[in-house]
């Protein structure tokens, strides 16, 4: 049964998890790897499928794929 409350018609449109980007600073030869996330905060996540220095989007606690490499701006507003 469709529902016609617009609210939960919109919460399904967005994702239930949040994807970042890190780079990933070790592989830990456990199926595990280190990751480095922008702010320098370490996590310990899933996989190794990106090798030491590459970028990585992390979903989950896992990695997804390899994102590209691009500039980082910050703009004080």
């Amino acid at each position: 049964m469709a529902t016609i409350n617009i609210w939960q018609q919109f919460k399904a449109l967005l994702p239930e998890s949040i994807r970042v980007i890190a780079t990933i600073a070790a592989n830990n030869g456990n199926g595990t790897s280190q990751a480095t996330l922008r702010d320098g905060s370490v996590i310990t996540v899933k996989g190794e499928s990106i090798s030491a220095g590459q970028m990585a989007f992390i979903q989950d606690g896992e990695i997804k794929g390899t994102a590209p490499s691009l500039a980082q701006y910050e703009v004080e507003v």
